[in-house]
């Protein structure tokens, strides 16, 4: 079972940018999916979530600018990125909640970090 992060790159102040989390292997059910993001020197910290529902939950900090989407039958979660500010430079790790096959209850998995550097 993993978690495979895709996209990320370098971008200017304003641009957008979109990452990518595809779960894959033996998955019974998935429940919350999230991005979170960690900068040097900084805590890991939510970027965004989104349940089996839809509904979504965003930091402060992104509200409005980034949009947290999933699909159910793909098993994957995306994160648009808009309007991005030299802040939201981090390395971005994808987050699920997984119940593997064979188990008994959810657990959390992460995926690989992949770089979002915003600079001009």
């Amino acid at each position: 079972v993993q978690l495979q992060a895709s996209g990320g790159g370098l971008v200017q102040p304003g641009g957008s940018l979109s990452v990518s989390c595809a779960a894959s292997g033996s998955i019974f059910s998935i429940n919350t999916m999230g991005w979170y993001r960690q900068a040097p020197g900084k805590q890991r910290e939510l970027v965004a979530s989104i349940a089996t529902s839809g509904n979504t939950n965003y930091a402060d900090s992104v509200e409005g600018r980034f949009t947290i989407s999933r699909d159910n039958a793909l098993k994957t979660v995306s994160l648009r990125m808009n309007s991005l500010k030299p802040e939201d430079t981090a390395v971005y790790y994808c987050n699920a909640n997984l119940w593997v096959n064979g188990n008994t209850r959810y657990t959390n998995y992460w995926g690989q970090g992949t770089q979002v550097t915003v600079s001009s």
